[in-house]
Formats: C-alpha cells, structure tokens, sequence
C-alpha cells in the first residue's frame, strides 16, 4: 500500500441510490488494483463529516448520483472541511444538475441545444400558469421531451406526441422536481460523449440503441436492454462536430475531471447537446467505462486518472 487512502462516497439519499452504489463498488476495487486503500462512505449511514475525519483519507472519489451528489451539496461540504474530492466545483455542480440552469448555460457558451421552455411548480400552484403550457407547445413544437429539471438517469422522462398529454406529463415530472423542462424532440442518432481528466481528453462516442426505442431508466441499468457501438456508428466529421460541442459544453460550464455529456444527432448531421452529467455511473452498463476502453484505459486506469486530478490539486502524487 502506499498509504493514500481514497473515500468512494457512494450511495446517499436519491432515487439513485442503488445505481450509486453499484458505481461505488466498481470504483473501490478499481481503485484498490492502483494500490489505493479505497474505503466506500454511504453519506446516508455514516455521518460523513466525523467519518472523513477519522479515516484520515487523502481523497474523495464521489460516485453518488442525483440529488446532494451531483449538486454542488456534498461538493461544497467538502470543500468546506477541506477535503480534495473528484470532479465539478459547487457552483458548476448545481448549473449542471439543475436543467432549466443548463439550457441557460449552454446556450450562453454557444452551444447547440434543442429549444425548450421551463415549467415552474410554484407559477401553477401560485400564479395560475397553467395556460402556458399551451405557449411551451408553441415555442418547442412537436412531438418534445418533457423531463424533471433537477433529476437523473431518465427519472420521470416522458415522450409528448399530442399537446392533450403534456398536463400529464408535466405533472409526472414536477412529481421529481419542483420544475419540469418541455425540450423539442430531436430525431436521429443517441450519443455519448465522455470527457476525462486534468487536460480534459475527450474518449470516442458511445451510441446508444435502446431496444425498447426510449432510453429510460430501466434500459440503462438493464442488461441486454439497449446495444452500444463504440465508436459511434458516424461519419469522421459528425464525431469531430459532437465533440466540439460536448468540449464547448465542459470549457464554458466550468466543469473539471470527469463529465458525460449527452447529444443528439439529428438526419443532417448536427449534433445537438441535451444535458450534461458530472458524476457519470460507472456501473457495467454504464457508457463512460465503454467509452474509455475504447480509449485503451481499463476501468482502474480511468479511475486512476479520474481521482489523480483531484490529488494533483492537492499536491499530492497518486501511486504509480
């Protein structure tokens, strides 16, 4: 052993929980073939603080996912106590995780994002809004995508072909989220693009054909349920275009170590960026570890390289 030792913070509070998990474990073991003690924290069994205190640990790896994980909470709590952990800064954390914040964010980098309009819990409650989602059908067409604003893994997603179903749709996402996103529905090609690392090295595209035709929840943790092409099954440009895009999207959002950004490519070959995702799962289904094979980095070689950013802040060499 080398003596460093790595908190895998993993599992928590959201709907998400057992995904993070699963990335957890892939991660500590990962970890463990780089000579790392890697040590998984559950932030929903263990109080987090005191425990980071007592495991003298020099690192933390998060693996959690949704909400506290992903949104600038657990983030700034390390931050806070001083502890180097991977990934995002607290700020770019809740913009990434917070869909409405997005779209803003991207759209002010110049990046190509579908049209869409955000639908606010409080403005129906309070403000008797709801004849705008008329307007949302105006504004983004359809069919579109509506989707929870502060929620992962597909969670509460629903395809809207007839303006009569967006009430219900809408009220099934607000029912993860206190807004809901109405996205216009790009038609094409599903791909991935996973961006890694203190120089920010973009891995080849993953595409994604989910069998059931929607890539929900149950296709991605499901195995069998959906068959990915890495690289992506298009041209030498269209990849170079998606990963300008998914490149443009990391530089201006202020994301740092490890990011997943997810795109469409529409019939003439324009990629456009749907969300972006700063703590991707790393289960064995999940597409950035594909994507870094593809690469030639074997999953404690990502790992490695994913947690040696955070200690390289620090001052501190990783094992080698």
């Amino acid at each position: 052993m080398t003596g460093l030792r790595i908190a895998v913070l993993a599992g928590g509070r959201s709907p998400e929980r057992e995904v993070s998990i699963r990335s957890g474990h892939r991660i500590a073991a990962a970890l463990a073939e780089r000579a790392y003690e890697a040590v998984i924290l559950d932030p929903a069994e263990v109080p987090l603080v005191e425990a980071l205190a007592e495991g003298t640990f020099d690192a933390c790896y998060l693996a959690l996912h949704g909400k506290e994980g992903e949104d600038g909470t657990v983030q700034r709590v390390l931050q806070l106590v001083g502890m180097p952990f991977t990934g995002t800064p607290p700020f770019a954390c809740e913009i990434a995780f917070d869909k409405a914040l997005a779209k803003d964010a991207l759209l002010a980098a110049g990046v190509r994002t579908p049209s869409w309009a955000t639908i606010e819990a409080p403005a129906l409650r309070d403000l008797a809004a709801g004849a705008a989602l008329a307007r949302a059908i105006e504004r983004v067409g359809l069919p579109c995508v509506v989707k929870p604003s502060r929620s992962g893994s597909a969670m509460g997603m629903s395809f809207v072909e007839r303006e009569s179903d967006l009430p219900v749709a809408v009220m099934g996402a607000l029912s993860f989220s206190d807004a809901a996103i109405v996205e216009a529905k790009v038609e094409g090609v599903e791909v991935a693009a996973g961006i890694i690392g203190a120089e920010a090295e973009a891995l080849p595209l993953v595409e994604i054909v989910s069998k059931s035709g929607v890539y929900d929840y149950a296709a991605r943790y499901t195995a069998g349920a959906a068959e990915y092409y890495v690289p992506a099954r298009v041209s030498v440009e269209v990849a170079e275009a998606c990963s300008v895009q998914a490149m443009r999207a990391f530089e201006g959002m202020g994301l740092r170590d490890v990011t997943r950004v997810d795109l469409m490519v529409d019939a003439d070959g324009n990629p456009w960026v749907l969300e972006v995702n700063v703590s991707p799962g790393m289960t064995e289904t999940s597409l950035l570890p594909m994507a870094a094979q593809a690469a030639g980095y074997s999953l404690p070689d990502l790992c490695d390289v994913i947690v040696g950013s955070a200690l390289a802040r620090a001052g501190r060499r990783p094992p080698r």
